[in-house]
């Protein structure tokens, strides 16, 4: 049984819209000849299960999992074009945000502070931070404390709450807020943007056979391009899709083995 499942910016307030596009998305599908196309998205499994189930027809995952855990359960399709600041075509970064009223100035100025993640195989929260901070922690502990808040909203509001002083924030993730749920954002600024990578591509599971890879892509393009659903895009930020690699997102692993190189193998 096939399954899809959008995950990565599947937030509360924008879910109306991600349902939507799954409604065109899964139109174009049906008009490429693509058979079993899911009547509705799937929420009720970890993400990680879908990435892992072989009936997966459309999905989206970070490049950092996929790289290191994941390459061999899934096929890149397309890597979306986000229309949101921090993006450069195909590739985003992420933001530092800090609380309104941090005397903090730069990111140096946040050593012995409590740092969130979202997660510890996330690029956006984990990796790249920890890419930026490996010049300035010299192979020592750079926090007091790094909290795993699950979610970037979390980390959001653990820094509004006091409760953490910085997190690195996927720059999608926070114009999706900063539009949708602005007030969450109260009492947070952004103090940083860290280096760019590929943006979070759409994949399906590796058993998806050649012809029904093709014809996926070519129903992304057809959505991407569908005037009826433009109204959805703009909802969700997306303003196309770029043929990306799997090598195109190794540059994920180089920042990685620079921190390792670095001494700071592990963000702490």
């Amino acid at each position: 049984m096939s399954i899809a499942g959008l995950t990565m910016y599947d937030l509360p307030p924008v879910q109306r819209a991600t349902d939507a596009w799954w409604a065109g998305l899964a139109r174009a599908c049906r008009a490429e000849g693509i058979k079993e196309v899911p009547a509705a998205l799937s929420r009720d499994r970890p993400r990680e299960d879908l990435w892992r189930d072989p009936g997966l027809l459309i999905g989206q995952t970070c490049g950092y999992p996929l790289l290191k855990e994941f390459s061999a359960d899934l096929e890149i399709l397309a890597t979306p074009i986000y229309l949101a600041p921090g993006c450069e075509g195909a590739s985003y970064r992420s933001l530092i945000l800090v609380r309104e009223d941090s005397p903090a100035a730069t990111l140096g100025d946040l050593r012995g502070g409590v740092c969130a993640i979202n997660d510890w195989q996330s690029q956006s929260g984990m990796n790249v931070l920890r890419h930026a901070l490996a010049p300035l922690a010299e192979g020592a502990r750079f926090f007091a404390e790094v909290k795993v808040a699950g979610k970037h909203q979390h980390s959001i509001a653990l820094i509004a709450a006091g409760e953490a002083d910085l997190a690195a924030i996927d720059c999608v993730s926070h114009a999706l807020t900063a539009r949708h749920d602005p007030a969450s954002l109260a009492g947070t600024r952004v103090l940083a943007e860290t280096e760019a990578a590929p943006s979070l591509p759409y994949v399906t599971s590796s058993h998806t056979d050649l012809d029904r890879r093709a014809r996926l892509r070519a129903a992304l393009y057809r959505a991407v391009n569908d005037p009826d659903l433009a109204e959805v895009r703009a909802a969700l930020l997306i303003g196309g899709f770029a043929d990306r690699q799997l090598a195109d997102y190794a540059v994920m692993l180089e920042m990685e083995a620079e921190a390792v190189a670095q001494g700071y193998a592990t963000l702490a």
